[in-house]
């Protein structure tokens, strides 16, 4: 889970559900996850997976999130997830004016 982040700022919601014939989508995965760790503005990631699964991206502000969506690789990635990973997707974008947490440490 992404510690908390200094308010503003936004998070992209990738919410999809997946086909069933996943071959090399981990790969690609774990190449944008790393590619977008390098993007300015870039500032977390937290996953939920499974058939349907949930990415929440962090973001300093709508710039960095719309010149990460211009990023030739992840535009390829893209394409590849509507061609042969994704039965559907819905993207998100929001911005965060309060957040809050908890931890227990026990």
């Amino acid at each position: 889970m992404t510690p908390n982040l200094q308010t503003p700022y936004y998070v992209v919601i990738f919410t999809n559900e997946k086909r069933s014939d996943l071959e090399g989508y981990d790969e690609v995965a774990a190449e944008m996850e790393e590619l977008a760790k390098q993007q300015p503005g870039y500032l977390g990631m937290d996953f939920v997976g499974g058939e349907m699964s949930v990415t929440l991206s962090y973001w300093k502000d709508e710039a960095s999130i719309l010149q990460w969506k211009q990023n030739a690789d992840h535009q390829m990635a893209q394409k590849m997830g509507r061609e042969k990973w994704y039965k559907s997707y819905t993207t998100q974008v929001a911005k965060v004016e309060r957040a809050y947490s908890f931890v227990r440490t026990e």
